[in-house]
């Protein structure tokens, strides 16, 4: 099988790897692909912070004299690719597994002025930004950050849970267009900053033009159900990857799929619409591909409770949709069903 090799260079493990240099484009529109790979083939793509790594301190504030014409630009979230799948076509569902998510020492949170349910707050003026603070990211028992500890002081830490927060294949535009890593959301991905998009886990994508043109960046290390104040712990990272390609499949918008769950996404306002779609599609899956009877289905979403519904991303930010996910348990499905979901 032949595997274009173009912009990729060859990792110590024998992958092929997009550096960082090759993370900076800031829509998913269909352009000419910076690396080719086989299905099931590893490979490792660099990614930049959401600001274009140009926060890297606690007086790089979020503000246009930091952040420059990026901001002028809407240029946030760049994400790395686009990758080309062997064997995808329009129509068909690309699998992409991720199997690690290394972050780099450190990320940053930061008030943004203007933005959050606190922007113009009188009771809490100290929320009100511009803010930064740097996170520092210990390793874990991997001996790396992908199970590392987060430390904001010497008091606070928590594990951290790495995650891409954008994600998405290039979507059926015309050749100069595309979606937007920061408000470009809709059935081919986008920046859905799902926190289950993370290591050992699938992501399932639709395909609408050959070879997938897979893009992805905008780690987050860790983050609070919503990303509340829009502001995630945002980091550089390494991302390992493998795809898969799903013929004869569609799907109408991301789903997920964990060792315990399967997950679909819904990007919508207001946020019930988010969760109420996501509901009918979640019901259209059981169906569909498990044989559920709708009616029986249907009863999962109300006496089930380990039926849940997980708020991604309620971010109050110009026309950024909120991001919402059903879940429903594996250990409830059929196993006649088994071979529908990748492996």
């Amino acid at each position: 099988m032949h595997i274009v090799r173009s912009a990729g260079l060859w990792s110590d493990a024998g992958m092929q790897r997009l550096p960082r240099a090759d993370a900076f484009e800031y829509d998913m529109a269909a352009r000419e692909p910076k690396l080719t790979v086989a299905q099931g083939e590893r490979f490792v793509l660099e990614t930049e912070d959401a600001e274009s790594g140009l926060i890297r301190s606690e007086s790089d504030l979020p503000t246009p004299e930091t952040l420059g014409e990026r901001w002028a630009r809407e240029e946030s979230n760049p994400v790395a690719g686009p990758v080309a799948v062997e064997g995808a076509r329009a129509g068909d569902v690309l699998a992409v597994t991720i199997h690690d998510i290394v972050v780099d020492e450190q990320g940053y949170t930061a008030f943004i002025p203007g933005i959050g349910p606190l922007h113009d707050s009188a009771r809490y003026p100290d929320c009100h930004g511009p803010f930064t603070r740097i996170v520092r990211h210990l390793p874990g028992p991997s001996g790396t950050t992908s199970d590392g500890v987060g430390v904001l002081d010497e008091s606070t830490r928590w594990n951290l849970l790495p995650h891409i927060g954008t994600i998405g294949t290039a979507p059926l535009r015309a050749a100069a267009a595309g979606a937007d890593t920061v408000y470009g959301q809709g059935a081919h991905g986008g920046n859905i900053d799902c926190r289950d998009i993370s290591r050992g886990n699938t992501v399932l994508l639709p395909v609408a033009v050959d070879g997938g043109l897979l893009y992805a960046g905008d780690v987050h290390a860790s983050q609070a159900d919503s990303e509340y104040y829009g502001v995630a712990d945002e980091t550089r990272a390494e991302l390992t990857l493998s795809c898969r390609v799903l013929s004869g499949r569609s799907i109408p918008a991301p789903r997920v799929v964990t060792p315990e769950s399967i997950v679909q996404l819904h990007s919508a306002k207001p946020l019930e619409d988010a969760i109420g779609q996501a509901f009918l599609w979640m019901i259209d899956w059981l169906v569909e591909d498990f044989g559920f009877a709708p009616r029986d289905a249907y009863m999962h979403m109300g006496i089930n409770p380990d039926v849940r519904i997980n708020v991604y991303q309620m971010t109050k930010l110009g026309r950024l949709n909120y991001t919402a996910g059903v879940q429903f348990p594996r250990k409830q499905l059929p196993d006649t069903g088994a071979e529908l979901l990748p492996s």
